[in-house]
């Protein structure tokens, strides 16, 4: 693990720069300090250090910029939503780890979309019911006990085209109707997820009732864990989300796109992976077995880890493990997970991220294989919509230019059979501008 803080002498040998040029960049706030072991000392912090040698690599290659920025590198769009700032995830400048125990789902979306959490999203949002019998009998509501049925986000792919087929007011992309239509869509996919048709009851009471209504707890377990997945920068689904607004896609076609994305096992299929290892963990007393297995042949264990938490890690993991604790101790779910968690502590020394939350409250609550990833997908509906609204007033379309890395023109010429020249004409051909 990389140093937090640097000396003065360490942080001038990382910039190659003397003494007095380190304290000119601190007067000019390119780089933070504050006081050291003793009163004349001072320590540097060696993020900012980071990205002014990084702002140097620009200058001189600026070819790179963009290849660093597509894999968890520089910021590619401006955005006021969230911040991801030393080991902790802020909404909107509220840190989120106060949020996740003092405000309800609905809240953190209102503030997501309007910067106020008390503004009133939802009750002005029906519920959409016109396509629920479609949606039920297309999904399986209701009868995911008794025949096979589609996992939890491919159901909610399939409900949402149809949900939007009857709901022609998504087309207006003014803020507040899309305020509306989000509302909608979360209503609607908390219903698809319980199988029960779609009601104006707070989001997290809808999962419990649905999902566990012998356990009153969980109602409390839900709200925090939909806060704490509610939006996280620019991840991927959120930026497929945001170049699908762009082109002026309905909030429907935003969140199908998030959804696809999501579902990759690099990204939300993350929580699916670890619920494999559980599966195979089975009890407690078999943790180590199995984790000691898997790092003797080579293989990740999923789980763990964020770089963008390099320091304390996710400071999500640990809001949704207190809670999971707290809520149900003796819950065999829970004491699986504490299982795999000090195993994997103890050997490898990496702490858990969102996923292991996830998963560790779906299966002290003893939820369906696919539960993690869809709490996480009906969440995250809130942040993508968060990223429309802010994306739609824009009116440009997200395109980057790709850096041509095959065969050159003439190349292409010599190795391409002469055909007869068409007599069609080359100025009807459609997606010229794509």
């Amino acid at each position: 693990m990389k140093p937090r803080y640097l000396d003065a002498r360490a942080a001038a040998a990382e910039l190659a720069i003397a003494l007095p040029t380190l304290y000119a960049y601190v007067s000019r706030g390119l780089i933070r300090s504050e006081p050291g072991g003793n009163a004349r000392s001072r320590r540097y912090r060696s993020d900012d250090i980071r990205a002014l040698k990084e702002r140097r690599h620009q200058r001189r290659n600026p070819a790179r910029v963009a290849q660093v920025a597509l894999h968890w590198g520089l910021p590619v769009l401006d955005s006021s939503i969230s911040l991801i700032a030393d080991d902790r995830l802020f909404y909107r400048g509220h840190d989120v780890a106060t949020l996740a125990t003092s405000s309800p789902f609905e809240e953190i979306a209102a503030l997501l979309w309007t910067g106020n959490a008390h503004a009133s999203v939802f009750a002005d949002a029906d519920p959409p019911r016109a396509a629920w019998q479609a949606i039920a009998r297309a999904t399986g509501a209701g009868k995911r006990a008794e025949t096979p049925a589609p996992t939890l986000l491919d159901a909610f792919q399939i409900a949402l085209p149809l949900a939007a087929v009857a709901d022609p007011s998504a087309y207006d992309l003014k803020p507040a109707a899309v305020r509306r239509t989000g509302a909608r869509i979360i209503r609607l996919l908390a219903a698809t997820a319980v199988g029960q048709p779609p009601s104006a009851a707070p989001v997290a009471t809808v999962l419990q009732r649905g999902w566990t209504p012998s356990i009153a707890s969980a109602a409390a377990l839900f709200q925090t864990t939909l806060v704490l997945c509610a939006d996280h920068e620019l991840n991927a689904s959120t930026f497929t989300a945001r170049c699908v607004a762009s082109t002026g896609a309905t909030p429907y076609a935003v969140v199908s796109a998030g959804l696809a994305a999501l579902q990759g096992h690099r990204h939300g299929g993350a929580s699916d992976r670890l619920e494999a290892l559980v599966r195979e963990v089975g009890a407690p007393r078999d943790a180590r077995r199995v984790v000691t297995a898997r790092l003797r042949r080579g293989e990740s264990i999923p789980g763990f880890g964020h770089p963008l938490y390099p320091d304390s890690g996710d400071p999500r993991a640990p809001i949704l493990l207190e809670l999971v604790q707290r809520l149900r101790p003796r819950a065999p779910g829970t004491l699986l997970m504490r299982a795999v968690l000090d195993t994997v502590t103890e050997l490898v020394g990496v702490a858990p991220n969102l996923d292991f939350g996830l998963v560790a409250v779906c299966r002290a609550l003893a939820l369906p294989l696919g539960s993690a990833v869809g709490l996480m997908a009906l969440a995250r509906t809130a942040g993508w919509i968060a990223h429309a609204l802010e994306q739609y007033p824009d009116e440009r379309l997200i395109r980057p230019r790709a850096r041509y890395t095959g065969a050159p023109p003439a190349a292409v010429v010599t190795a391409t059979p002469s055909r007869p020249r068409s007599t069609r004409s080359r100025a009807s051909s459609p997606g010229i501008a794509n």
